[in-house]
């Protein structure tokens, strides 16, 4: 298969996905080492550099957690390789400990972190803003605002981090990633860079006293982004309204300032290198404006840097909006267009009249149902949530379940039928149940259940099942292997015998681990309901810490391996609502195989949808539900 990102035509011009224009700036920087956990909006970076490893001579690794990415990056960069680190903001924050240090230390071959932010979190549980984290460690941050800039700063970032020895940070947003637009090639490298001898007084020590050797870094960094092509200005020459912006805030004030026909009296000093800010320009353009709007994703990180510039300038006389104390725009969730051209119209005191026509006629308007997330059809988590709820049902305690982040972070909504008492981040699950567990002594009786999948289990949840073996927590630490990274995009983990690059890899048995650290462990399988609560039920009664693998195969996978079984309903032998179960098979177990027949009163199945796990068959008590070759 051709790969788009490996043609070696400079000049031409192809239509390409943000991440897509990130692998092709970091081929033709010439990576050699890229490392990355899978996190929406980034995970397709890492996949397409696995994809073209060996045809670009490259090694790219899905690593165990983000902090290890990070460190393996650091080391190739000190065999004197370039090396791209790939997160999302979630996982950025895992490695602030080794961020921080590695600024003190510095680097020997670049290094560039590119971070893939969510604004409106998307396909997060935050939308935590990753530019503080540069400003924190002291490093550079660029900021594309286009998907042609997507591809340039990375080639940049690299030439810079190796021209002032320091790890450079390019922040990107989920409309950069996984947007399209055109996106010019530069050349590949005919010889990427290949690694050089570390002699005996090489270091790359973080010691508190390089502290001063850092601030060094940015100071030489800021006079680099004074000249910076990623920085321009247009507009007139003495604007009434400066707006000051980044990343896809250019793309929606430029909108708005044409959209208003604004050209002459707003003007937008577009900045691509964000941190440390490029202070002899930005008051080039502060002194020309009493007004300025700061437009950015997410926080107002910006608009304080700019702040701070004009309270060490008393002579400036500059009325500062923006989204700090929601002064123009919003403090929190995504920008887009109308919102930037609303609060650009409230600024130049403009009523403006949307030229969109106004209401849909009703004869047009398509009423769709609202419809739960859910799991996918023939999901085992959907299996999995449904015995544990019966399960803590039947027992004498209500049972207490501290969740995880996943695919089963639904468990926390009507498809795991609410089970979650908590929803935090990778590892939080076992780690607070450990804690909860520890309440026994004081009175507290309700058993105590933690979640997590098999990729989180080897992300983070080993230090935390180590603690609650090593203080025998009264809990279960509870399993999900589906053997896949399911949620973005079925990635191989340190459980899968297959690497990033599709080489046979060392693949790890979970119980195998569980039982070196002493954990009495047990394997069920969820779509076996009746023996499997027993299981559940049992362990639950049991003193002290157990784990509980609940094993098997991601549905999605599966059934590119196996293929579908047919599944259907035999009318006559469903009962609808008189059956018992409560119109089970499509309210309480939910799967979006099975629909329910308003008309007929009867169930029936999706034969698009359903991929014929066949459990809703074993568990109808009429017997209606027939699957191909027999029961599940």
């Amino acid at each position: 298969m051709e790969w788009m990102v490996t043609v070696n035509e400079p000049g031409k011009t192809f239509l390409m996905q943000g991440n897509e224009a990130i692998v092709r700036g970091a081929l033709e920087a010439g990576v050699r080492f890229a490392a990355a956990y899978p996190g929406s909006p980034s995970s397709e970076i890492l996949t397409m550099l696995g994809h073209v490893a060996d045809e670009m001579n490259l090694y790219a690794e899905w690593s165990t957690n983000e902090n290890c990415a990070f460190q393996a990056c650091m080391g190739a960069s000190f065999g004197g390789v370039r090396a791209l680190c790939v997160v999302k903001q979630n996982g950025l924050l895992t490695i602030g400990d080794a961020l921080h240090t590695a600024a003190l230390s510095g680097c020997k071959g670049g290094v560039v972190l590119l971070t893939a932010d969510d604004p409106n979190a998307h396909s997060s549980t935050n939308e935590f803003d990753s530019r503080h984290q540069a400003r924190a460690a002291g490093i550079p941050l660029l900021e594309p605002a286009t998907f042609q800039e997507a591809k340039d700063m990375i080639v940049y970032g690299f030439e810079l981090s190796e021209k002032i020895g320091q790890v450079v940070m390019v922040r990107s947003v989920t409309r950069i990633c996984h947007g399209r637009g055109n996106v010019t090639l530069g050349e590949l490298p005919e010889s990427p860079s290949s690694p050089v001898p570390i002699g005996e007084w090489d270091k790359l020590i973080a010691i508190n006293w390089f502290h001063d050797v850092l601030w060094a870094k940015l100071d030489q960094a800021q006079e680099l982004f004074e000249e910076s092509p990623f920085n321009w200005y247009s507009g007139p020459e003495q604007p009434e309204l400066l707006i000051i912006t980044s990343g896809t805030g250019w793309l929606y004030s430029v909108e708005a300032v044409e959209t208003l026909g604004l050209e002459d009296k707003v003007g937008i000093l577009k900045l691509g290198c964000t941190w440390p800010l490029p202070e002899k320009l930005v008051l080039k353009y502060l002194r020309k404006s009493p007004r300025v709007l700061v437009v950015e994703e997410v926080d107002p990180f910006l608009e304080q840097n700019v702040a701070n510039i004009i309270a060490h300038n008393p002579g400036l006389n500059v009325q500062l909006y923006g989204r700090y104390k929601k002064s123009a725009l919003p403090q929190s969730f995504e920008l887009n267009p109308d919102v930037v051209l609303n609060a650009l119209a409230t600024l130049m005191d403009i009523t403006y009249q949307s030229s969109k026509t106004g209401e849909v006629p009703a004869e047009a308007v398509v009423n769709i149902p609202p419809r739960d997330l859910t799991f996918c059809a023939g999901c085992p988590h959907r299996a999995s949530f449904f015995l544990l709820k019966q399960t803590l049902r039947i027992h004498e305690g209500n049972g207490v379940v501290m969740g995880d982040i996943g695919c089963y972070t639904m468990g926390g909504q009507r498809a795991g039928h609410f089970l979650l008492h908590s929803l935090a981040c990778m590892g939080a699950g076992i780690n607070m149940g450990e804690g909860l567990g520890q309440l026994t002594r004081f009175g507290f009786n309700q058993p105590v259940l933690a979640l997590a999948g098999d990729s989180t289990f080897f992300h983070s949840c080993l230090p935390g099942l180590v603690n609650a073996r090593y203080h025998d927590s009264n809990m279960l630490f509870v399993i999900l292997d589906n053997s896949a990274t399911a949620m973005t995009g079925f990635q191989p983990h340190p459980g899968i015998p297959v690497n990033c690059m599709g080489q046979p890899a060392n693949a790890m048995s979970i119980e195998k681990i569980v039982e070196a650290i002493g954990c009495p462990v047990t394997v069920a399988d969820p779509y076996e309901i009746e023996a499997t609560t027993q299981v559940v039920y049992d362990l639950i009664k049991k003193p002290g810490m157990k784990v509980l693998i609940l094993r098997q195969p991601c549905a999605t996978l599966a059934v590119r391996s196996k293929g579908r079984r047919k599944v259907w309903v035999d009318p006559e032998l469903c009962r609808g609502d008189n059956c018992g179960c409560g119109r089970f098979c499509s309210k309480t177990w939910g799967c979006p195989g099975n629909i329910w027949n308003n008309q007929t009163g009867k169930a029936e199945i999706d034969e698009v949808v359903c991929v014929g796990c066949g459990v809703c068959a074993s568990l109808c008590p009429a017997g209606a539900i027939k699957v191909e070759g027999g029961e599940a």
